[in-house]
């Protein structure tokens, strides 16, 4: 019996395997090492693989493609409905089988390596700018414990910090605790400069990603915001509308609707936190430049301030960037603004 559709459970060196014929019955049902996954793969006939999307899933859907078969990815919350009694492997290679050929699942574009690349760029900047900020707050931290208040501002933080570095200040503490400063404000200081070289890494692949140079056409979208999309959003056809993709981000209200009644609540925040993050940061911007100069704003902007407040339309202004980011990308085309801004005179 010729196998057509397998259930892939991933893992880092034991794989669980589920393949079934045309007519759905069992055909192989067994665990493989890490080494064996290609070479067993390679023997069967191209069919459909179904896997969930994790962090290695890319990969191996890359190298499984390049073996002639069609290779579908799944997000895991989608898969579990699936599971049957019971929790390990083989139980969840089988739900993968079933799910995979369900004509209403929704699957997930395979990322090429360089997207994952660009991905690894941004991932490592969230990362250290986490941690830097952790720092600035454990100096902060230590030398309110003496009395020694820093002004707010990183750029600040991180000027005293050069001063200590370089122990060019003098403060009122102690040896032990000034020898903890010292160590501090030197890593605090490198975490820093490698924000600063991620960034600059960003530049340059936005300035060389065609994508990610038609979303910075988009007000609030800067090269970090553009070339996140450009990487994450890997084929834009598979969303059918503008607000399929702020769904898929987890921009739109939630539901709780029920005998004709709809019951509409917070946003889902469902899909990826960190673009999530980037839109509303970049709408916070675009209300921020609102406020200062109203000239220069979307008049539809201003409207909706007038009557929501900030951190609601910064919410709404992202699903609106949400929409436009889609509809370039999906169209090829460039941000059109479809307003006159009234300049001063």
């Amino acid at each position: 019996m010729q196998i057509t559709t397998v259930g892939l459970d991933l893992a880092k060196r034991v794989f669980q395997v589920h393949a079934v014929d045309a007519s759905g019955g069992v055909v192989v049902r067994k665990a493989l090492r890490r080494s064996q996954v290609l070479p067993f793969f390679t023997k069967l006939p191209p069919c459909l693989i179904g896997m969930e999307a994790c962090g290695t899933s890319h990969h191996w859907a890359r190298e499984l493609t390049k073996l002639g078969h069609e290779v579908r990815m799944m997000p895991p919350a989608y898969v579990k409905p699936y599971v049957k009694r019971g929790k390990n492997d083989a139980v969840d290679a089988e739900a993968i089988c079933e799910a995979v050929t369900r004509p209403t699942m929704r699957f997930l574009a395979m990322k090429s390596a360089e997207q994952q690349a660009a991905l690894s760029l941004h991932r490592s900047r969230n990362l250290l700018v986490k941690q830097r900020t952790q720092l600035v707050n454990m100096i902060r931290g230590l030398l309110a414990e003496f009395g020694i208040d820093i002004p707010e501002g990183l750029l600040r933080a991180l000027g005293l910090a050069r001063q200590i570095a370089a122990k060019e200040t003098t403060l009122d503490v102690p040896p032990m605790a000034m020898q903890i400063l010292g160590m501090l404000c030197g890593q605090v200081l490198d975490t820093h400069v490698r924000v600063q070289m991620i960034d600059r890494s960003i530049l340059a692949l936005q300035r060389t990603d065609e994508v990610a140079r038609r979303l910075s056409t988009i007000p609030g979208i800067g090269p970090v915001g553009a070339t996140a999309l450009a990487a994450s959003v890997a084929d834009p056809s598979q969303f059918r509308s503008g607000r399929e993709f702020a769904a898929w981000l987890g921009l739109t209200p939630s539901q709780n609707s029920s005998g004709g009644k709809d019951r509409l609540g917070r946003i889902t925040k469902m899909g990826d936190r960190y673009l999530r993050k980037l839109l509303v940061i970049g709408a916070t911007s675009l209300i921020r430049r609102a406020r200062h100069k109203p000239e220069t704003a979307d008049p539809r902007l201003l409207a909706l301030l007038a009557r929501k407040p900030a951190r609601v339309a910064s919410v709404a202004m992202a699903n609106k960037m949400a929409r436009v980011v889609w509809a370039i990308m999906a169209r090829g085309e460039t941000y059109q603004a479809r307003h006159a801004p009234i300049l001063a005179a």
